[in-house]
């Protein structure tokens, strides 16, 4: 790859993903390990460490988008409606406490139910419902962008996440990188989708950082939805979920039991 010029330095510091991994001192190609990576997904959220995505969930979800997969946690009735109280049960089964829960639910009912009622009706939905099949319309600028305008997954631009911000090149993503990743994808004149991402970003933080990092299969599996459910069920047990910063919603905070 020609190397950038002095006026375009970010492009030194920016590279996208072309290897995937180093193996017998060789690097191994991105292209190799995930066929046609360029090309957006339909069904999978995949990743050099799961090429062809969560096989499994991907087979249960047959006929949903990966941004559908993302969000149907929240459909708690299957009707392809998310309510304002499906947002609050689904945070408050995720950890979270009562206050971020409500905020949450003012947050993603308010901003996103219209974008996504354009699809059926220019009448805006009294019950500030979330449709669950148009759900690609509230797609906003200043995102990370690996979903595109139809809710199909690129993995091209999931790894991007990590050559371009991942320091270290551990796989994962501290907390300033996290920031770094806001700032290196905001768009012009976009106030709604800086404060959208920095939500988004700082919920994920919040719920699945471990050793002060979000990890990569842990965002693959948070871009196809998998992971809400592995969380809902974790906090079931006795042991609880050991990741994130839950607010103490269920009484962790973080991984520790605290009352």
């Amino acid at each position: 790859m020609p190397e950038a010029t002095p006026n375009a330095a970010k492009l030194r510091e920016r590279k996208p993903d072309i290897e995937a991994a180093k193996k017998n001192n060789e690097t191994v190609s991105l292209a190799d390990t995930i066929e046609n990576p360029g090309v957006a997904r339909a069904n999978a959220a995949v990743s050099i460490d799961k090429p062809e995505g969560d096989l499994d969930w991907a087979r249960k979800y047959d006929g949903y988008t990966p941004l559908q997969q993302h969000v149907l946690f929240w459909d708690r009735d299957n009707d392809g409606m998310i309510y304002p109280w499906d947002t609050y049960n689904g945070f408050r089964d995720l950890g979270f406490n009562i206050l971020f829960s409500l905020l949450a639910t003012f947050i993603i009912n308010v901003n996103f139910s219209y974008p996504t009622r354009l699809a059926y009706s220019w009448i805006p939905d009294p019950w500030f419902r979330v449709y669950v099949p148009s759900v690609h319309k509230a797609k906003h600028g200043s995102d990370s962008g690996v979903y595109d305008p139809e809710g199909r997954f690129l993995p091209q631009l999931f790894e991007n996440l990590f050559s371009k911000f991942d320091g270290d090149g551990d796989g994962a993503l501290t907390l300033s990188e996290l920031f770094q990743l806001m700032h290196g994808h905001r768009c012009a004149a976009d106030p709604f989708g800086w404060f959208a991402a920095l939500f988004e970003w700082g919920t994920t933080w919040l719920l699945v950082q471990k050793d002060n990092k979000v990890y990569r299969e842990d965002l693959r599996a948070i871009y196809d939805g998998s992971l809400f459910w592995k969380i809902r069920d974790a906090r079931k047990t006795k042991a609880g979920w050991t990741q994130g910063w839950g607010l103490g919603g269920d009484g962790f905070i973080g991984g520790t039991k605290m009352f």
